[in-house]
């Protein structure tokens, strides 16, 4: 009788205990425009090796080192995005041809709508209009908007957020102990500035908030209307997306045009 009283009273406190963690993720999930939600990363599991790119004088051999670091992961967290959005256009295809997707397919374009915030019915999934919100989201952002909002969001790489956490793009986290607590916070604000473990991980995330967050909508329905023109995708066109960015909104972007067009001869792209 005590052995099934405490049995009880375990499943009671671990439902209690689940419902609580539902609770406090639903509760810190971001929804504002540079926020993410980020596992906790242990300091000590972080080795960060970031260029000292403050100690470099010669201001174009520091731009050149600075594009050089970064640019080989933006491309292939870019190429990653393009071999998944091939395959939502074959899917794309199948399906206007009345064919069945198969298992494997079905649950491939779900991780996809998962991991692109597509809501679907889980139980009678519209697989094409899944497809649809997917070819919106699913694709590249250019390498050269990408360096220079790196560029002016971490001061060329000189921020302690990106020489301590590789964070060269100023995104947000909420989690207690998720990154630094800005100098500048206001009281009563709970964010941090995310910490990353590694490039890899902050450039990945920094595209798939663009790809994802309603604040870029305008940013993906520019890229949509060039793609269905045919005409080429670049950072001039999408930098008009990007006002939610920050608070200084069309001066941002002015700014970021600006980097643009005097910083494109120091990319090797």
């Amino acid at each position: 009788m005590r052995s099934g009283s405490k049995s009880m009273k375990f499943r009671r406190y671990s439902f209690y205990l689940l419902t609580a963690l539902v609770s406090g993720w639903a509760f810190i999930y971001p929804f504002l425009s540079k926020m993410e939600y980020l596992p906790f990363v242990p300091k000590a599991a972080v080795k960060v090796n970031v260029p000292d790119f403050a100690a470099m004088q010669d201001v174009t051999e520091k731009k050149k080192a600075f594009f050089a670091y970064l640019l080989p992961e933006i491309e292939k967290q870019n190429q990653l995005v393009l071999n998944q959005r091939h395959f939502v256009l074959a899917m794309e295809q199948k399906l206007g041809q009345g064919l069945d997707l198969n298992r494997r397919e079905r649950s491939e374009l779900r991780a996809l709508s998962d991991n692109y915030k597509v809501e679907y019915d889980e139980d009678e999934p519209d697989f094409s209009e899944m497809v649809t919100v997917l070819l919106r989201r699913v694709d590249v952002i250019p390498a050269d908007l990408v360096l220079v909002q790196a560029a002016n969001e971490s001061a060329w790489g000189t921020s302690r957020f990106a020489r301590k956490g590789y964070n060269f793009f100023g995104l947000w986290c909420f989690k207690r102990g998720c990154g630094f607590v800005p100098l500048s916070r206001d009281d009563g604000a709970g964010h941090e500035v995310a910490k990353f473990p590694s490039l890899e991980r902050a450039v990945m995330t920094y595209i798939r908030n663009l790809n994802r967050h309603y604040a870029y909508k305008e940013l993906r329905t520019i890229r949509q209307n060039l793609r269905k023109n045919q005409q080429a995708i670049t950072a001039e066109s999408l930098v008009q997306g990007l006002r939610s960015y920050s608070e200084r909104g069309q001066d941002y972007v002015d700014e970021l045009l600006t980097m643009i067009r005097t910083n494109r001869k120091f990319m090797q792209i």
